[in-house]
């Protein structure tokens, strides 16, 4: 048998008081009531005014539904158009100029997407943080799938700085150097790697994940680390090294993409080498070191490779099983692959940019601090010009350039280096370096733009890579000369700056047009408390339950319906009908009747000496007779509309005009950003 408490609750029941409504839940409650409120009965007189035939071009085209559409189509631009325009004029048949029978390998290079965290805006309060996240989020998730929808591009590579405050997250071993971010650890940085790939690895494969004619596949590479990932030289922690590339891979890696050698080298942790006494650090900088003194012959064993794939071989030969004696197991030499006539040419990858002398220009294309002036008569740019330079100093865990001393050793380890692409510093730069070991020509660095519109530039962006390189089976460049102008040794890379949205204008144009808005509904609101023009609100106060009033007659109301109890009971139909004609209905008070004395006529009840002979419920309602009148309760009484005028009209009709718009436009935003 269950026992219950005092309250009704069976004995031992959990959670027998339900909890106070989420904060969610309230908003939810609000958002029903004010659609039950106001736009259910919007919606129904606009319906009903479709059905009787009451549209006019009067009450279609008005002020408020004009300024709905109007956000209509420039929330739908800002948020749809603008994307799909800026990615469609870096189509690569729009700059691309190879034979008509060439298949290039399309590359796309990603630069410092630096996700915003708490290290990115320390005192930017909530909910501004948050919305800064979103946003950022937002924009970069829409430009990177568009280009993989649009552009489609057979390879994808990230050059460094993918979170922002990535070094700073304390690992299982070691913690943050700054006490502020001590209680952000592995956890935290484990929801910004699943952040990340919801970015940019879900979204991957939304063009598609077929090779396109001619190439071998698709693939995306974001194994190079950059100064926000890792820290730089002697401020890197092992431990967080050791986590980023568990997740991402090595930063020093070789990659054979189109017939090109591609050579990523994790200069922060190189440039530990170059700090006051590097012996200390030497676990940071000597897996660079070691990969630097290799990858003279790992280039050529990838080449190799790579050539074997081409032509159906195996990309790896097969061992013999010899037997030697051991006067010949000294000279005993493992099979190796046959010397090749050719290198590929290649491509040097590098977070931070290689040094230059300061004032080194960067060109026309940087955004921040274009190319100065010259001087008049000089029509030539400026060979030193610090405004449009990248700045050669360092800080507190960067730098802005390579040390000189370790470029060097780069580019002479490296060598053949006819292209080199770098990040850090979020503007777009170029530079042809000379002093250094090269293919011939000098090495043409370009330094790519940042892909998030919060690192300090307007317009981010991309840089898009041509590459068509045809090759024998040696590795020798095949082309040869046509009516285009291609012949054996000719540029083998063609390079394009991809220009995507500015969101800060975006949001400038919106707050413009909500400016706008609000101007033109006051003026609307001042005609409309002029009397210029009607109003669309119905300034009643009309409570849902009846109202209540006091009758002067409530006596005889109540005879009445005394009256058409006793007609009831009698089976008499006549008076019933007639009653029920009637529009009000009062409830009996203290004037309907007394003890002492009835109202003529009786009460429609059987002469009787004893006052109960009939059940009680025929005397429902009986109360005596109060000396002060009651109210009595009436459907039909309602109170005459309320009309507003002057400042009050205008606040109420400016007040429901934003509204409308505001709901409206709210709705469509949401929509917009949620689906993409």
């Amino acid at each position: 048998m269950t026992a219950y408490d005092d309250y009704g609750f069976p004995v031992g029941a959990q959670n027998q008081y339900p909890p106070p409504p989420s904060f969610a839940a309230r908003v939810l409650r609000q958002l029903h009531a004010f659609t039950i409120q106001y736009i259910i009965p919007w919606v129904q007189e606009k319906i009903q005014q479709w059905r009787t035939g009451r549209w006019t071009i009067r009450s279609v085209l008005t002020l408020v539904k004009g300024i709905a559409l109007v956000w209509f189509v420039v929330l739908y631009c800002g948020e749809r158009s603008v994307f799909t325009s800026s990615v469609a004029n870096c189509q690569w048949d729009n700059w691309e100029k190879w034979p008509q029978d060439a298949s290039p390998h399309r590359l796309v290079f990603v630069a410092d997407p630096q996700l915003v965290d708490p290290h990115t805006y320390p005192g930017r309060p909530w909910p501004l943080s948050a919305l800064t996240v979103k946003f950022t989020d937002v924009y970069v998730r829409r430009t990177f799938s568009r280009i993989q929808t649009d552009l489609y591009p057979d390879t994808v590579f990230f050059l460094g700085d993918l979170f922002d405050g990535g070094r700073e997250w304390s690992t299982r071993s070691t913690v943050s150097p700054e006490a502020q971010w001590r209680k952000y650890g592995d956890s935290f940085w484990l929801r910004e790697y699943n952040r990340f790939g919801r970015i940019f690895f879900d979204h991957w494969g939304d063009g598609g994940m077929a090779p396109r004619p001619g190439q071998p596949g698709r693939k995306i590479i974001s194994s190079l680390p950059g100064n926000h990932d890792l820290g730089f030289g002697k401020g890197i922690q092992m431990s967080v090294r050791k986590r980023f590339n568990a997740y991402f891979g090595d930063g020093n890696r070789i990659d054979i993409i189109g017939n090109h050698t591609f050579v990523s080298v994790d200069t922060v942790s190189f440039s530990a080498l170059g700090q006051e006494d590097p012996h200390s650090v030497e676990d940071l900088w000597r897996p660079t070191m070691d990969f630097l003194d290799n990858v003279k012959a790992n280039k050529r064993r990838a080449m190799l490779r790579e050539l074997r794939l081409q032509q159906g071989l195996q990309p790896n030969l097969p061992f013999k099983h010899t037997l030697f004696d051991t006067e010949e197991l000294a000279k005993a030499e493992l099979p190796r692959f046959e010397d090749v006539l050719s290198d590929f040419p290649t491509i040097l990858l590098s977070h931070v940019p290689l040094y230059r002398d300061k004032g080194t220009p960067c060109g026309p294309m940087r955004e921040h601090w274009p190319p100065s002036p010259p001087p008049k008569g000089q029509k030539e740019p400026l060979e030193i010009d610090e405004r449009n330079a990248i700045a050669v100093r360092g800080g507190y865990q960067y730098q802005n350039v390579v040390a000189k001393e370790l470029t060097k050793t780069i580019t002479e380890k490296i060598e053949n280096i006819g292209y080199a692409f770098s990040g850090d510093d979020h503007d777009y730069c170029e530079v042809v370096h000379r002093g250094y070991s090269s293919a011939g020509g000098g090495i043409r660095e370009i330094t790519v733009k940042s892909i998030s519109w919060a690192m300090g530039v307007r317009k981010p962006g991309v840089v898009m890579l041509s590459l068509w390189n045809p090759v024998d089976s040696h590795g020798n460049n095949i082309a040869t000369t046509n009516g285009d102008g291609f012949e054996a040794g000719a540029p083998t890379v063609q390079s394009h700056l991809c220009l995507l949205p500015d969101q800060l204008s975006l949001f400038i144009r919106y707050a413009n047009l909500f400016g706008l808005t609000v101007f033109l509904l006051a003026i609307r609101a001042m005609l409309v408390a002029a009397g210029r023009v009607s109003s669309n609100l119905t300034h009643v106060d009309s409570p849902v339950l009846p109202t209540s009033e006091y009758t002067s007659s409530a006596e005889t109301e109540k005879a009445e319906l005394c009256s058409r109890q006793s007609d009831s009971f009698d089976g008499s139909s006549s008076k019933s009908s007639a009653s029920a004609n009637q529009r009000k209905l009062s409830i009996r008070n203290s004037n309907a009747r007394t003890r002492s004395a009835s109202p003529a006529g009786g009460y429609g009840l059987p002469a009787t000496e004893s006052k109960y002979t009939y059940p009680l419920v025929q005397h429902a309602g009986y109360f005596p007779r109060s000396e002060s009148p009651e109210p009595s309760i009436n459907t039909s009484a309602k109170r005459r509309p309320k009309k507003l005028k002057g400042f009050s009209l205008f606040t109420a009709e400016l007040k429901w005009s934003i509204v409308r718009v505001g709901s409206i436009v709210f709705v469509w935003y949401l929509w917009l950003i949620w689906n993409w």
